[in-house]
């Protein structure tokens, strides 16, 4: 069977499965009011989780990313961490979690088959990770964190958004806390969406310039893997733990575009801040595997060179706890 593509040659191996868009963080870049429960949740079951899994494994996806919202609110998750690592042709799967009861379940996620894990950890001072988030948890989900270590994860990356008003000082902190820390480190730069243009502009650091601040502090470029995701990765000989920036302003950054990702709805989103999503759900609890495939590849067709973000355009992303990132 042939691998999704789009009309730019661009081959989609990596898919970021939504499990829920419920949130139960407050962080100000994304919810700051918190989850508005618009309407009924009708989240993907496990068994159309599985269809999804094996439809995108026939079609070349070798990494799948669990995601929310919050994921950890699912009481299943250990159940589709493992339906989703026993497909064939899955040889990655990861997931993404604010760290909600991390202490208390990795265990069971790694028991599960969880290959990465990717924590949000926006700030290392107590009161403004309480600030940022919403919530006073940042010496739990350390414990966490130190636990996922001791588990031997294959790879374990902290995630957090740069801003401008709030970390942006705590930057000589992570990097002296990354030098004795196995993990990578993730500076992601602050996207704009519908609702927060005022936020934006107030607290939006460029990529290219923390970029520019590592490497003249000698961090170097690693080269990409086939699965890696959008981060441009850096190391540096002093440093235990390595450097990830994503910088989705920077020039050409949708070039090397590998991921796909499908709602907790069953709608598949061929771009983060495209115009809305193709509903799959008729298709996906029919099991129809051959038509899920044919829609999934004749949408890509569609699918732009671009997000162009740059110039403003945020498409029909209202905010980031919709499809998880």
């Amino acid at each position: 069977m042939s691998n999704f593509h789009d009309g730019f040659q661009r081959q989609f191996s990596y898919l970021r499965l939504s499990v829920t868009d419920v949130c139960n963080y407050r962080c100000n870049y994304c919810l700051p009011d918190g989850y508005q429960c618009d309407d009924k949740h009708d989240n993907l079951s496990l068994t159309e989780i599985q269809t999804l899994a094996q439809v995108f494994a026939n079609h070349g996806t070798r990494k799948i990313r669990i995601t929310g919202g919050e994921p950890v609110i699912r009481k299943d998750l250990s159940d589709i961490i493992r339906v989703v690592k026993s497909t064939p042709g899955i040889e990655d799967v990861a997931l993404t979690t604010n760290g909600y009861k991390l202490e208390e379940k990795v265990e069971f996620w790694f028991d599960a088959g969880l290959d990465g894990l990717n924590l949000s950890i926006d700030s290392l001072d107590p009161r403004v990770f309480q600030t940022i988030t919403g919530h006073d948890r940042l010496k739990e989900i350390l414990r966490g964190l130190d636990k996922a270590i001791c588990l031997g994860f294959k790879r374990i990356k902290v995630n957090a958004v740069l801003l401008k008003s709030y970390n942006l000082q705590e930057f000589d902190t992570f990097l002296r806390w990354l030098k004795h820390m196995p993990i990578s480190l993730r500076f992601i730069e602050l996207m704009q969406t519908g609702d927060n243009g005022d936020y934006f502009q107030q607290n939006h650091v460029s990529g290219e310039d923390i970029k520019q601040r590592l490497l003249t502090q000698g961090w170097q470029l690693k080269k990409k893997g086939p699965l890696a995701g959008p981060a441009q990765e850096f190391e540096h000989p002093d440093y235990l733990g390595s450097m990830g920036l994503i910088m989705p302003y920077s020039k050409d950054f949708c070039n090397s575009c590998n991921r796909l990702r499908i709602s907790s709805s069953g709608k598949l989103h061929t771009c983060l801040f495209g115009d809305g999503g193709y509903d799959l759900r008729s298709l996906i609890q029919h099991n129809d595997q051959a038509a899920i495939a044919d829609e999934i590849q004749q949408q890509l067709l569609d699918k732009k060179a671009s997000h162009y973000l740059q110039q403003g355009y945020s498409g029909s992303t209202h905010h980031l706890a919709m499809l998880g990132g």
